[in-house]
């Protein structure tokens, strides 16, 4: 392995044992060389091991090894936060994933929408399994997108695999708040942003999210339960009023006595977009719940398919340019799903034991991060090559994963097969064994 490599995954050593550790290099190697599914087998046969007698050792690093993935996790955050230039703030994305999987050993199964397949007019329901997942915004250098590296996952298993199990059942909001305590803790007490969709926006997680140091950016529904600040009067009886006159954000669209702005915002893909908006800070209450002061940001949605955009921050010294440029950043996580779905195997693992299951998804949405930070330290060693230009496709210096997937592949087989005579003028025969496995590689389908 190249000084690039292992500059990034020694800092993983210290979370297992020297002979999982060894073995884990082999698994990691093999999951970037492998095309198409990324199977324990078809990874030992990328690297050579087919014979290998005692393969059962590989299968044992995720179905019996003890190493903790939390240990991990802090550790692949620690080395995307130290990735960030400096003056940029800690974004953090949390999303729910559908794994599709089948298979009567699958405990944690359910059957949930599929929002890939789904549409507004077609709901498609799919088996599988439910991942909570959280990614750190991150600005790369080859380019002009944010990206979304997945750091920490966590398997939620459906209401009926948690009733035969005899366990409580947590929701989607129960393990988000659960890890955004992991977060803080990790990033020792610095202050971060948590971005969500609409499904995160809960009061409970609101308050979890501002007693450990975050905040929480989110999107409203046209009839949220917001409210005016009370207004005090001298000599009032009774108890003092925790909160003031309902606002009613639909009301609030045709109202033009408001001070409504306008701006260029960053929107969806990059472009900036002329934006009229109206900003307001107020009161999110329910009942049984202290109040929790909000600002809101309603936007008049420029595309006109929805009757409006209502954003929130549980930090009201936001503004609303930044509100909106922090939430839209939120959907580069979507693309991350699909390049993990399409270039490193997601959904094609077959393991069956629940620790295996639990351990294989998130390394391989890990394998992203670490792949993306091997492609770091390639940059500033100049060694990352430029995006194929043809002259169908001309994409600039602009790069995606499969580029830098292609990159770290390319670095890894030159050290394997072509790096013996570098320095050397001595004529170099790569063996049967090793033509062989060029040979493989690539009859293999993608």
């Amino acid at each position: 392995m190249t000084a690039e490599i292992i500059s990034v995954l020694s800092a993983f050593a210290c979370v297992f044992t020297k002979p999982t550790w060894k073995n884990i290099q082999i698994l990691f190697l093999g999951a970037i060389l492998c095309r198409g599914s990324r199977q324990v087998t078809k990874i030992l046969r990328v690297m050579s091991l087919s014979q290998t007698k005692n393969y059962s050792k590989y299968h044992n690093v995720l179905r019996r090894a003890k190493w903790s993935s939390l240990d991990a996790a802090k550790i692949l955050l620690g080395l995307l936060i130290s990735a960030l230039p400096k003056g940029i703030p800690i974004l953090v994305v949390v999303d729910e994933t559908l794994e599709r999987r089948q298979g009567k050993k699958i405990k944690a199964i359910g059957a949930y929408r599929d929002a890939v397949r789904s549409s507004k007019s077609n709901v498609v329901i799919s088996f599988g399994l439910k991942w909570e997942c959280m990614a750190l915004i991150v600005p790369l250098p080859w380019s002009q997108r944010y990206w979304a590296l997945p750091f920490l996952m966590v398997l939620s298993p459906s209401k009926k695999s948690n009733e035969k199990a005899g366990k409580k059942h947590k929701t989607s909001i129960d393990w988000t708040m659960q890890m955004v305590s992991a977060v803080s803790r990790w990033v020792l007490k610095k202050p971060w942003v948590l971005l969500g969709d609409g499904a995160y926006a809960c009061m409970d997680l609101a308050h979890h999210c501002l007693k450990r140091g975050a905040t929480l950016i989110s999107r409203f529904r046209l009839d949220a339960q917001l409210f005016e600040y009370p207004v005090y009067k001298l000599k009032m009886r009774g108890r003092k009023p925790i909160k003031g006159r309902r606002i009613h954000l639909r009301t609030l669209l045709n109202d033009m006595t408001r001070p409504w702005q306008c701006a260029k915002v960053r929107w969806y893909g990059g472009e900036l977009k002329s934006l009229e908006f109206l900003v307001i800070d107020c009161l999110w209450y329910h009942a049984g719940k202290p109040p929790l002061p909000v600002r809101v940001v309603i936007i008049k949605t420029p595309d006109g398919e929805k009757e409006a955009e209502v954003l929130f921050s549980t930090c009201i010294e936001h503004n609303a340019i930044q509100i909106i440029e922090w939430f839209v950043l939120r959907w580069n996580i979507e693309v991350t799903f699909e390049e993990t779905r399409a270039h490193l195997g997601i959904e094609t693992q077959r393991q069956w034991s629940d620790l295996a299951i639990a351990r294989s998804t998130p390394l391989l949405m890990s394998l992203y991060s670490v792949v993306t930070l091997i492609g770091i330290q390639l940059h500033d060693s100049k060694l990352l090559v430029q995006a194929e230009i043809t002259s169908w496709y001309n994409k600039n210096t602009e790069l995606c994963f499969s580029d830098v997937l292609i990159a770290v592949r390319n670095i890894l087989w030159r050290e394997r097969h072509f790096s013996k005579s570098a320095n050397s003028d001595d004529f170099h025969q790569l063996s049967a064994q090793d033509v062989n496995q060029l040979i493989y590689q690539l009859s293999m389908t993608g």
